[in-house]
């Protein structure tokens, strides 16, 4: 039994025409009764009653026929299913991420992610940290990445990896040929902070509290480009993530010396919204993101 024969019966069953069935399924008339003999022989049972015109379905040909109808059916499920992911993946994903990720990095991303899915498109924003949460929780985008993410009544937060935190000097400042340096040794160094509203600020600040450490913030950023940009300057001394500081180090603009024992660390996560359905290239995307060979359904809990 093929989809070609399935059709065949049902044309002919609701035509009550073996001729006019044969033209609609482009085969000749002789080549559409053989294919109905080697059914009947195959099931035992006559299909049609050939004694009237027009034809009449048997009893066991009206059993066949809804078993026919059934499986073209789900047969035209299918394919529509099929027709709309393969839609779905030559798609948009929208990914709002917070501005430290790093454009180098996500150019990478998207190469890779462009390789595995060429009909694709990604579009990156990026935007604080705030607006990253907003984004998802509206759907404007697909996932967002955003460090200290908790998960909310809208947003599930999904591990993506823990940055160490690390102490940004300039070249020529006094702990800059340090291998590592004790958090006591940080005590009364000016220092550029980030917005007090951020979480990563309330971190730094918990950290060097429990150290017992005063800094004197001269000057508090919302981003991690101009926090580099005033340490490269001299304005102080900064503690941030050795992730983002990788193309200052290259050029030795900036000098990145490590907290002993290093205890501070940046979460940063992946978030999309609660019940997202994901397409193929948004999943896709996810799977790359979380370092998987094959691509993971995300689920909401």
């Amino acid at each position: 039994m093929t989809l070609a024969n399935l059709r065949l019966i049902r044309d002919v069953a609701h035509s009550h025409s073996v001729s006019r069935a044969a033209k609609l399924n482009g085969i000749s008339q002789s080549a559409a009764s053989q294919q109905i003999q080697e059914l009947e022989r195959e099931l035992g049972i006559p299909l049609f009653d050939r004694s009237t015109r027009p034809l009449k379905v048997t009893g066991g040909g009206k059993l066949y026929l809804e078993y026919c109808r059934d499986a073209l059916r789900r047969y035209e499920e299918f394919e529509a299913q099929l027709h709309k992911l393969k839609q779905e993946a030559k798609g948009t994903v929208r990914v709002a991420a917070i501005y430290s990720v790093g454009l180098s990095e996500m150019s990478q991303i998207e190469a890779c992610f462009g390789q595995k899915y060429p009909d694709a498109e990604l579009h990156v924003s990026y935007l604080r940290p705030e607006r990253v949460y907003q984004s998802v929780a509206e759907e404007q985008v697909d996932l967002g990445l955003v460090s200290y993410a908790e998960c909310t009544r809208d947003v599930i937060a999904l591990p993506w990896r823990d940055e160490e935190m690390v102490v940004a000097v300039a070249p020529d400042h006094r702990l800059a040929t340090r291998e590592s340096v004790p958090a006591e040794a940080l005590d009364g160094e000016m220092f550029v902070g980030f917005d007090e509203d951020l979480p990563i600020s309330r971190e730094v600040e918990r950290y060097l509290r429990d150290h017992k450490v005063e800094v004197d913030v001269v000057v508090h950023f919302d981003n991690l480009q101009m926090m580099k940009e005033a340490v490269a300057h001299g304005a102080g001394i900064s503690i941030m993530p050795e992730r983002v500081m990788q193309e200052d180090l290259k050029h030795g603009r900036l000098v990145a010396v490590p907290l002993r024992p290093a205890t501070l660390f940046r979460p940063v996560r992946i978030i999309h919204r609660r019940r997202k359905v994901f397409t193929e290239a948004a999943n896709g995307l996810l799977a790359l993101l979380q370092g998987t060979d094959q691509p993971v359904m995300a689920t909401a809990k």
